[in-house]
Protein backbone atom coordinates (compact mmCIF):
# COMPACT_ATOMS: atom_id res chain seq x y z
CA UNK A 1 0.00 0.00 0.00
CA UNK A 2 1.47 3.43 -0.81
CA UNK A 3 1.51 5.90 1.57
CA UNK A 4 -0.66 8.38 -0.74
CA UNK A 5 -3.32 5.66 -0.16
CA UNK A 6 -2.48 5.29 3.55
CA UNK A 7 -2.37 8.98 3.85
CA UNK A 8 -6.19 9.37 1.98
CA UNK A 9 -7.19 6.80 4.21
CA UNK A 10 -6.69 8.51 7.11
CA UNK A 11 -7.66 11.34 6.03
CA UNK A 12 -11.42 10.22 5.10
CA UNK A 13 -11.80 8.57 8.03
CA UNK A 14 -10.82 11.44 10.03
CA UNK A 15 -12.85 13.78 7.83
CA UNK A 16 -16.20 11.38 8.30
CA UNK A 17 -15.99 11.64 11.91
CA UNK A 18 -15.45 15.19 11.85
CA UNK A 19 -18.96 15.29 9.46
CA UNK A 20 -20.70 14.08 12.19
CA UNK A 21 -18.92 15.14 15.14
CA UNK A 22 -18.78 18.74 15.98
CA UNK A 23 -17.11 18.26 19.01
CA UNK A 24 -14.01 17.22 17.19
CA UNK A 25 -14.43 19.41 14.75
CA UNK A 26 -14.23 21.85 17.17
CA UNK A 27 -11.09 20.76 18.49
CA UNK A 28 -9.15 20.09 15.22
CA UNK A 29 -9.84 23.30 13.11
CA UNK A 30 -7.38 26.02 12.38
CA UNK A 31 -8.92 28.72 14.53
CA UNK A 32 -5.54 31.43 14.42
CA UNK A 33 -7.53 33.26 17.63
CA UNK A 34 -7.50 30.19 19.55
CA UNK A 35 -4.00 28.90 18.75
CA UNK A 36 -2.64 32.17 20.29
CA UNK A 37 -4.17 32.03 23.03
CA UNK A 38 -4.60 29.18 24.17
CA UNK A 39 -1.36 27.44 22.59
CA UNK A 40 -2.81 24.67 20.70
CA UNK A 41 -0.22 24.86 17.53
CA UNK A 42 -1.79 21.35 16.87
CA UNK A 43 -4.09 23.14 14.71
CA UNK A 44 -1.24 23.80 12.23
CA UNK A 45 -1.63 20.42 11.89
CA UNK A 46 -4.77 18.68 12.56
CA UNK A 47 -6.71 21.07 10.55
CA UNK A 48 -5.51 19.86 7.23
CA UNK A 49 -7.22 16.13 8.15
CA UNK A 50 -10.90 17.50 7.91
CA UNK A 51 -12.85 19.29 5.53
CA UNK A 52 -15.96 20.99 4.86
CA UNK A 53 -18.28 18.30 2.85
CA UNK A 54 -17.76 15.31 0.84
CA UNK A 55 -17.32 17.39 -2.00
CA UNK A 56 -14.26 19.34 -0.55
CA UNK A 57 -12.64 16.26 0.55
CA UNK A 58 -13.23 14.07 -2.57
CA UNK A 59 -11.37 17.24 -4.52
CA UNK A 60 -8.48 17.65 -2.70
CA UNK A 61 -8.15 13.23 -2.10
CA UNK A 62 -8.35 13.44 -6.12
CA UNK A 63 -5.54 15.71 -6.44
CA UNK A 64 -3.70 13.65 -3.77
CA UNK A 65 -4.15 10.57 -5.68
CA UNK A 66 -3.27 11.93 -9.10
CA UNK A 67 -0.23 14.05 -8.29
CA UNK A 68 0.55 12.57 -5.01
CA UNK A 69 1.36 8.86 -6.04
CA UNK A 70 3.96 10.19 -9.10
CA UNK A 71 6.05 12.42 -6.57
CA UNK A 72 6.03 9.59 -3.69
CA UNK A 73 7.64 6.93 -5.94
CA UNK A 74 10.37 9.97 -7.78
CA UNK A 75 11.45 10.27 -3.98
CA UNK A 76 11.72 6.39 -3.37
CA UNK A 77 13.55 5.98 -6.42
CA UNK A 78 16.02 8.83 -5.35
CA UNK A 79 16.34 7.98 -1.17
CA UNK A 80 14.94 4.96 -1.26
CA UNK A 81 13.04 4.52 2.19
CA UNK A 82 14.25 8.01 3.44
CA UNK A 83 12.21 9.00 0.68
CA UNK A 84 8.91 8.45 1.58
CA UNK A 85 9.72 9.95 4.91
CA UNK A 86 10.55 13.17 2.89
CA UNK A 87 7.36 12.97 0.71
CA UNK A 88 5.63 12.72 4.07
CA UNK A 89 7.20 15.54 5.61
CA UNK A 90 6.81 17.71 2.47
CA UNK A 91 2.86 16.87 2.70
CA UNK A 92 2.84 17.44 6.66
CA UNK A 93 4.76 20.89 6.45
CA UNK A 94 3.29 21.96 3.51
CA UNK A 95 -0.01 22.15 5.55
CA UNK A 96 1.61 23.63 8.54
CA UNK A 97 3.38 26.23 5.84
CA UNK A 98 0.22 27.30 4.07
CA UNK A 99 -1.69 28.20 7.53
CA UNK A 100 0.86 30.62 8.72
CA UNK A 101 0.05 33.94 6.78
CA UNK A 102 -3.57 32.93 7.56
CA UNK A 103 -2.84 32.83 11.31
CA UNK A 104 -0.90 36.35 10.96
CA UNK A 105 -3.43 37.84 9.46
CA UNK A 106 -6.19 36.56 11.62
CA UNK A 107 -4.78 35.79 15.03
CA UNK A 108 -7.12 38.74 16.44
CA UNK A 109 -10.21 37.18 14.74
CA UNK A 110 -12.25 34.83 17.15
CA UNK A 111 -14.88 34.06 14.22
CA UNK A 112 -12.54 32.67 11.43
CA UNK A 113 -11.72 29.18 10.83
CA UNK A 114 -9.97 27.46 8.00
CA UNK A 115 -9.48 23.38 7.07
CA UNK A 116 -8.98 21.27 4.60
CA UNK A 117 -5.46 19.25 3.14
CA UNK A 118 -5.14 22.29 0.54
CA UNK A 119 -1.53 23.24 1.21
CA UNK A 120 -0.30 19.64 1.63
CA UNK A 121 -1.99 19.24 -1.60
CA UNK A 122 -0.77 22.26 -3.40
CA UNK A 123 2.92 20.96 -2.12
CA UNK A 124 2.55 18.03 -4.20
CA UNK A 125 1.05 18.89 -6.86
CA UNK A 126 3.35 22.35 -7.60
CA UNK A 127 6.27 19.16 -6.62
CA UNK A 128 4.70 17.30 -9.74
CA UNK A 129 5.11 20.33 -11.95
CA UNK A 130 8.66 20.88 -11.36
CA UNK A 131 9.49 17.62 -12.17
CA UNK A 132 7.52 17.62 -15.20
CA UNK A 133 6.83 21.66 -16.39
CA UNK A 134 6.00 20.15 -19.69
CA UNK A 135 3.00 17.15 -19.44
CA UNK A 136 -0.59 18.78 -20.11
CA UNK A 137 -2.21 18.92 -16.78
CA UNK A 138 -6.43 19.24 -18.04
CA UNK A 139 -9.03 20.95 -16.14
CA UNK A 140 -11.91 19.03 -16.26
CA UNK A 141 -10.79 17.25 -18.63
CA UNK A 142 -11.22 19.87 -21.22
CA UNK A 143 -8.79 22.84 -21.01
CA UNK A 144 -5.16 21.12 -20.99
CA UNK A 145 -2.00 23.35 -21.13
CA UNK A 146 1.45 22.34 -19.94
CA UNK A 147 2.29 21.95 -16.40
CA UNK A 148 4.23 25.14 -15.93
CA UNK A 149 1.42 27.38 -17.42
CA UNK A 150 -1.16 26.29 -15.00
CA UNK A 151 1.25 26.54 -12.15
CA UNK A 152 1.86 30.65 -13.38
CA UNK A 153 -2.05 30.62 -14.08
CA UNK A 154 -2.50 28.99 -10.48
CA UNK A 155 -0.17 31.52 -8.94
CA UNK A 156 -1.40 34.33 -10.01
CA UNK A 157 -5.00 33.80 -9.57
CA UNK A 158 -4.22 32.61 -5.54
CA UNK A 159 -2.90 35.97 -5.57
CA UNK A 160 -5.68 37.57 -7.14
CA UNK A 161 -8.41 35.91 -5.05
CA UNK A 162 -6.22 36.24 -1.55
CA UNK A 163 -6.86 39.95 -1.87
CA UNK A 164 -10.28 39.98 -3.18
CA UNK A 165 -11.65 37.73 -0.84
CA UNK A 166 -15.17 36.89 0.00
CA UNK A 167 -15.54 33.10 -1.76
CA UNK A 168 -14.71 31.49 2.35
CA UNK A 169 -11.84 29.66 0.47
CA UNK A 170 -8.34 29.78 1.63
CA UNK A 171 -6.55 31.31 -1.19
CA UNK A 172 -3.33 31.63 0.84
CA UNK A 173 -3.20 28.71 1.59
CA UNK A 174 -2.95 27.02 -1.94
CA UNK A 175 -0.82 29.49 -2.97
CA UNK A 176 2.32 29.31 0.14
CA UNK A 177 1.68 25.60 -0.23
CA UNK A 178 2.50 25.63 -3.83
CA UNK A 179 5.46 27.41 -3.39
CA UNK A 180 6.69 25.56 -0.45
CA UNK A 181 6.10 22.37 -2.54
CA UNK A 182 8.54 24.32 -4.79
CA UNK A 183 11.34 24.88 -2.75
CA UNK A 184 11.50 21.95 -0.63
CA UNK A 185 11.74 19.74 -4.08
CA UNK A 186 14.48 22.14 -5.67
CA UNK A 187 16.52 21.66 -1.83
CA UNK A 188 15.86 17.61 -1.57
CA UNK A 189 16.34 17.24 -5.37
CA UNK A 190 18.96 19.72 -6.50
CA UNK A 191 19.27 18.10 -10.12
CA UNK A 192 15.67 19.05 -10.55
CA UNK A 193 16.32 22.83 -11.47
CA UNK A 194 18.58 21.19 -14.62
CA UNK A 195 16.20 19.12 -15.65
CA UNK A 196 13.45 21.91 -15.65
CA UNK A 197 15.24 23.85 -17.45
CA UNK A 198 16.18 21.47 -19.92
CA UNK A 199 12.80 20.48 -20.67
CA UNK A 200 11.50 24.04 -20.98
CA UNK A 201 14.56 24.81 -23.52
CA UNK A 202 13.42 22.29 -25.43
CA UNK A 203 9.65 22.79 -25.36
CA UNK A 204 6.87 23.96 -27.66
CA UNK A 205 3.36 25.15 -27.91
CA UNK A 206 2.74 24.63 -31.44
Amino acid sequence: MSITLIIIIITGLISYNAFNNPTLKARLIFNPYTILRNREYHRFLSSGFIHADFIHLLFNMFVLWMFGGYVEQIFAAIYGTAGYVLYVLMYLIGIVVSDIPSFLKHKDSPYYNALGASGGVSALLFSFIVFNPTQDLCLYGLLCFPGFIWGALYIIYSVYMGKRKGDNINHDAHLYGGLFGIAFTIVAVPGVIPAFIDQLSTFSLF
